[in-house]
C-alpha cells in the first residue's frame, strides 16, 4: 500500500500570504506556481488532482506539500546559492572609485573602461561591474546654469504661488516666443519605417526661411494662443498682447508669466500696460526658463512636429504648426506644478553648495 498523503492545514494568516505570492506571475513565477500547489492541496484534493490541475507530476506537488509542512511559508523560498569567491577586494574596488573620480587619463577628457582596466591591470568587464554597481558613467555628462539673479527667491515665490494657488477672478498665463523656427526641406525624400527598419532621412538639408512663434499657454485649461510672426521685436510682441487683450474677457484680471528678453520691457510694451491696469506681468529669474510652463509646451511642439518636420516654405512650417496647435486645443490638459517654493528653493541651494562659482 501507498504511505498516506500529508494533509495541509493552513494557520491563520497563510492563506493570504499564499494568494499574494500565487499574484506573482512575471517577478517571481516559481514562487508564484508553489503557492498555487499548497493552495491547491489545502483543499484537500490528491496529488494527482492538483498535479492535473498545475499541469505538473505527481512528485513535484507531493515534493513542496512535503517541504510546505516541514517548513511552512519559508519553505516555499530558494535556499541562497554558494556562489564563487570574489576575485576583486574591497581595495581594488575603492582603487577604482578614486581613480576614477579623482584623476583623469594623460590623453582624454574621462576614463573609458578599457583605459582604466589597462592602468589598474584589471579586466574591462570589472571595470563595468564596478561602474554599474556605484553609478558613476563618464562618459555622460549634462550642462548647468545657475541663477544669479539677486531676486530670485522673491521671483520664484511669486510664480509658483500663482501656478498653485491663482488669483480669483484672474488668468494666468505663460508667454513666450519661440523664434527663428527653420523650414527645413530634406535633401532626398523619406525612407519610411518598416518592419525591422526605422525611419530613415538625410542629414543633410534646404533652408526655406524662418518663422517666429508667440504663445500663451492658459495655466489653468491648458489652452494656448499662437500666432507666427516673421520677426520677433517689440512690435510684434504688442501685437502679439492685442491677440491676448481681445481672447480674455474683460472684467478679468490678466497675469502675464514671461523672461527678461528686452523686448518685452521696451517703451511702446510699457505704454500699453499703462493703459490697461488689468494686466500684471511677472518676470521670470534670470537663467531660469525652467519655471515658465509654456516651455514645456514649446519641448512638445519640437518632438511631436518641428523636429521631424519636411517643409517646403515657411507657409507650409506655419500651416503644419497651425494644425497642431488646433490638435492641441480641441483635447487640452494642463501642466500640473507639483513642486512648492520652498522644496524648490531648497534644491537650488543644495546644488549651489556643490558648485564653486
Amino acid at each position: 500500500m501507498s504511505r498516506p498523503t500529508q494533509r495541509v492545514k493552513l494557520i491563520a494568516g497563510e492563506r493570504e500570504a499564499l494568494e499574494d505570492l500565487r499574484k506573482r506571475k512575471r517577478s517571481a513565477r516559481s514562487l508564484a506556481f508553489r503557492a498555487g500547489i499548497i493552495l491547491g492541496c489545502a483543499t484537500g484534493v490528491t496529488d494527482k488532482e492538483v498535479a492535473r490541475q498545475l499541469r505538473t507530476t505527481n512528485w513535484t506537488v507531493g515534493f513542496w506539500r512535503k517541504r510546505f509542512n516541514r517548513g511552512r511559508l519559508d519553505a516555499l523560498y530558494d535556499e541562497p546559492r554558494i556562489g564563487a569567491p570574489r576575485s576583486i577586494s574591497d581595495q581594488q574596488v575603492e582603487e577604482v572609485i578614486t581613480t576614477t573620480l579623482e584623476s583623469l587619463p594623460k590623453n582624454a577628457t574621462h576614463w573609458s573602461t578599457r583605459a582604466l582596466a589597462q592602468s589598474l591591470g584589471m579586466s574591462q568587464s570589472s571595470i563595468s561591474r564596478i561602474w554599474r554597481a556605484f553609478g558613476l558613467q563618464p562618459h555622460r555628462s549634462k550642462s548647468f546654469s545657475l541663477s544669479q539673479d539677486p531676486q530670485l527667491i522673491e521671483k520664484v515665490r511669486d510664480i509658483v504661488g500663482l501656478y498653485m494657488e491663482p488669483p480669483v477672478n484672474a488668468v494666468v498665463l505663460c508667454v513666450d516666443e519661440k523664434s527663428q523656427i527653420q523650414a527645413l526641406q530634406r535633401s532626398q525624400p523619406l525612407l519610411p519605417m518598416r518592419p525591422g527598419q526605422v525611419e530613415r532621412r538625410t542629414h543633410d538639408y534646404m533652408r526655406h526661411g524662418t518663422t517666429s512663434l508667440f504663445a500663451a499657454l492658459d495655466v489653468a485649461t491648458g489652452n494656448v494662443l499662437t500666432k507666427c510672426y516673421r520677426r520677433h521685436r517689440s512690435v510684434e510682441f504688442r501685437d502679439f498682447l492685442d491677440r491676448i487683450d481681445a481672447a480674455v474677457a474683460q472684467e478679468q484680471e490678466v497675469h502675464i508669466v514671461l523672461d527678461n528678453y528686452a523686448t518685452h520691457k521696451t517703451a511702446l510694451v510699457r505704454n500699453w500696460l499703462a493703459k490697461r491696469p488689468r494686466y500684471h506681468l511677472h518676470f521670470t529669474p534670470t537663467h531660469s526658463s525652467w519655471i515658465n510652463q509654456v516651455e514645456r509646451w514649446f519641448a512638445q511642439l519640437s518632438q511631436k512636429q518641428i523636429k521631424r518636420g519636411n517643409h517646403h516654405s515657411v507657409k507650409q512650417l506655419q500651416e503644419a504648426i497651425e494644425a497642431f496647435v488646433k490638435n492641441h486645443n480641441a483635447s487640452p490638459k494642463p501642466f500640473r506644478w507639483v513642486k512648492s517654493a520652498d522644496q524648490i528653493l531648497a534644491s537650488i541651494a543644495r546644488f549651489a553648495r556643490s558648485v564653486v562659482l
